[in-house]
């Protein structure tokens, strides 16, 4: 079949196995081109290995530093009428590329919250792999079935405490407009913080302390965004907040429950980037549009690869990196510094329906949404016929 995009609202309903599989290249390329790392992870477990930022560090890990890895994911496998998701072509390039280079890697799809799913990686690390020396938690999800009660959880974006209207961008109608959010109540709130908060990365850690799969002196890390003043009130001042601010308690809770095996627990904060999450919330298009075009100006603009390998050479497998005072790692000041945030804030004041498209780089946001799924990728042919099955 020819593969055109499907574009429905913030979502594309389809992905292009080659697009996808010549992004994973690019990513590759990227890894391959850098200097030599040194010392680094030797078995890695990538929970939410698929897209975005778990990809690179799939990719960072076995083309950077030759480890071995094991991924979970959640992904739709292709039919001959209808393509997989991106995260599945995703993953079915990166085992091909990691094969041809001689390096393990093999990927579990189901749930990650699941205890079953905790089990099915046991028993492959303890057949494969062995202990495991660093821990990605890279999960994105809407929504959470407790693996002890059954009850399910559902995410919120809202404000917390207050009311807020902001401008945004709707993609689907090349609108700016302005949009009121009502404040959460304390039951989404608290929901919010069962799928997004720290509560699963804990017991990934402590099913894999049981199961004495931890090496001593594993290092594990969450992804984050914090942002800044113009993304704090879905972000930071919000349901997303409070979650993000239970990573820090789970953080310290799973440094001292593991305090035997010399366990280093952190939160990353990586910088805002075109993805299939944030392309769904409130102001985030509008806001990373603008960024793009300050960063793209100053020359600091940074992909998923580029945080990535970043985090792993300055951060997870440096001397005594610097962190925050919650001692989180910061790749994102790129984004958050003063100069930088005051630009994107004099383009936030300006921007309005009639110059948008002159003041932002939505070009760039839209290129980046379109390369998610494999599409508007350098060198790939879109008018060829081709099948979409493609497999692990």
């Amino acid at each position: 079949m020819v593969i055109q995009p499907k574009i429905r609202g913030f979502i594309c309903t389809n992905a292009h196995p080659k697009g996808c599989a010549a992004h994973v290249d690019e990513q590759i390329r990227y890894v391959k081109a850098q200097p030599a790392l040194g010392d680094g992870p030797k078995n890695v477990l990538v929970l939410g290995c698929s897209t975005g930022y778990g990809l690179a560090s799939r990719i960072v890990s076995g083309f950077g530093y030759g480890a071995n890895t094991l991924g979970v994911c959640f992904e739709k496998a292709p039919t001959e009428k209808k393509t997989g998701t991106a995260g599945w072509y995703n993953t079915a390039a990166f085992h091909q590329r990691a094969e041809a280079q001689g390096v393990y890697a093999k990927t579990l799809n189901g749930d990650a919250f699941s205890d079953e799913m905790k089990q099915q990686v046991i028993e492959t690390l303890k057949a494969d792999m062995g202990k495991v020396d660093l821990v990605i938690y890279s999960l994105a999800a809407p929504r959470r079935t407790d693996p002890k009660t059954g009850e399910v959880y559902k995410s919120t974006l809202k404000p917390v405490g207050n009311a807020y209207t902001t401008k945004t961008y709707d993609t689907d109608k090349d609108l700016v407009h302005d949009v009121s959010l009502e404040p959460a109540s304390e039951e989404e709130i608290l929901n919010t913080i069962k799928v997004m908060g720290g509560e699963d990365w804990e017991l990934w850690m402590q099913a894999l302390a049981e199961a004495d799969l931890l090496a001593d002196g594993c290092k594990t890390t969450a992804y984050t965004y914090i942002g800044k003043e113009l993304t704090w009130p879905i972000y930071g001042q919000a349901t997303i907040g409070k979650a993000k601010e239970d990573l820090d308690r789970a953080a310290a809770a799973i440094i001292s429950a593991h305090s035997s095996h010399h366990v280093e627990a952190n939160v990353s904060s990586l910088k805002a980037l075109v993805t299939q999450a944030s392309s769904a919330i409130p102001v985030m298009p509008l806001y990373i549009s603008l960024m793009y075009k300050v960063m793209k100006e100053e020359g600091s603009h940074e992909g998923c690869i580029e945080q990535i390998f970043g985090l792993f050479k300055q951060k997870l497998f440096a001397g005594n990196p610097v962190t925050d005072e919650m001692k989180r790692y910061r790749m994102d000041g790129v984004e958050t510094n003063d100069d930088t945030q005051a630009k994107i804030k004099a383009l936030w004041d300006k921007v309005s329906q009639d110059n948008f498209h002159e003041l932002s780089d939505y070009e760039g946001y839209h290129h980046e949404f379109l390369k998610l799924f494999g599409f508007d990728v350098e060198g790939v042919d879109y008018e060829e016929d081709i099948s979409p099955l493609a497999n692990w």
